[in-house]
């Protein structure tokens, strides 16, 4: 007896052993009281054990009778699926986002690409990139005013003032407790993030994007979402196909997501663009290479949105090499140039005749 319990003058103390396990179960709860939740929560595996263990047969047996995931932007993007689009700047990857939103909150298809969401779907639409007034000035015309978007589709911007420490222990946190909350405020059921680059402080390496992916796949999971995070890509070869190597950041950003497409620029049609499908998990691919969707951005009064105009390959739409060379020396010429050479001497270091050069300083 004496092995467990030490005798001293004030009474009985607890061994060691007992007061630490005493201590973590304090901790423990302290933690479940700080999030709202309840010791009761441990007689829940579903809610507290990391991997869940059924057999084969247990798993197929659970989703008897589930209704198959409906297309919320064709085979592109489907319900349940945390979904990436990505793209190089002044693509308009903003414009289809608000577009693709807006039109699943007033059930309507964008395009071709099918929408089987039901009106008044509730659809929250997180914008880090511009400022309320950038995003009025896209949608507002001054004889015909602000276009109508739907009463479900809602909007959250960054408000930089907000910087109080004792909301949160640190700030991924803060962010993290902000969105879910901005969830349950429009009670959405479709989020849209705009974009990746400001959930992270960075994502260039798996050991960044590793957990920023884990976090947005467990906010969709608790709350029942299909989320459409927007992300760029780095300066790419014009003249060769999109790939998943062209988004910018960790491989584990791809992998880790559903399904993925990408905005393309044509080289070959003057205003045109393209969609094309990088990832699917769910559907087949439909709109790869050799089926890309056209497309170009349209204003029409107040409404500033995508028009499609049918498929195509995406090689026609490629930078030829020789656009790329004619590129490139342009790009000399001007360095040359603001380094105060002459006509002559920009012409005998480059090859190109005295007339071109002309002709290309006279359309800049």
């Amino acid at each position: 007896m004496d092995d467990f319990i030490e005798i001293t003058p004030s009474g009985f103390r607890r061994p060691p052993v007992v007061e630490a396990i005493r201590t973590q179960a304090r901790r423990s709860s302290k933690r479940l009281h700080r999030h709202g939740l309840d010791e009761g929560i441990y007689l829940d595996p579903e809610k507290t054990d990391l991997l869940l263990v059924k057999t084969a047969a247990q798993w197929m047996k659970q989703e008897y009778g589930k209704p198959m995931p409906r297309m919320l932007l064709g085979d592109l993007w489907m319900e349940g699926e945390l979904c990436v689009l990505f793209a190089d700047t002044n693509l308009g990857k903003s414009i289809l986002a608000v577009q693709i939103g807006n039109n699943l909150a007033q059930g309507v298809c964008t395009g071709d690409l099918n929408n089987q969401l039901p009106p008044q779907t509730h659809v929250l639409y997180v914008d880090f990139e511009m400022g309320s007034k950038q995003f009025e000035s896209r949608y507002y015309h001054p004889q015909w005013g602000s276009y109508p978007f739907g009463k479900t589709f809602y909007r959250a911007e960054f408000n930089p003032a907000a910087n109080n420490p004792a909301l949160y222990d640190d700030y991924d946190t803060y962010l993290e407790n902000a969105l879910e909350s901005a969830i349950t405020q429009s009670k959405a059921r479709v989020l849209i993030i705009d974009n990746l680059t400001y959930m992270a402080t960075g994502t260039e390496r798996a050991r960044e994007a590793l957990p920023l992916m884990k976090k947005l796949k467990a906010i969709k999971t608790r709350h029942k979402l299909s989320m459409l995070v927007l992300a760029h890509t780095p300066k790419r070869d014009a003249a060769k196909a999109i790939t998943v190597n062209d988004l910018q950041g960790s491989k584990m950003i791809i992998n880790f997501c559903d399904s993925a497409f990408a905005i393309g620029k044509s080289y070959t049609r003057a205003g045109a663009l393209y969609l094309k499908q990088i990832k699917q998990r769910s559907t087949t691919a439909r709109y790869g290479a050799d089926n890309v969707c056209l497309c170009q951005i349209t204003r029409e009064l107040n409404d500033l949105h995508f028009t499609f105009s049918g498929y195509s390959h995406e090689r026609n739409h490629l930078q030829r090499p020789d656009a790329q060379n004619r590129d490139h020396l342009k790009q000399q010429v001007r360095e040359l140039r603001q380094q105060g050479h002459s006509f002559r001497h920009i012409s005998k270091t480059t090859g190109i005749a005295l007339s071109t050069l002309a002709r290309w300083i006279g359309e800049e």
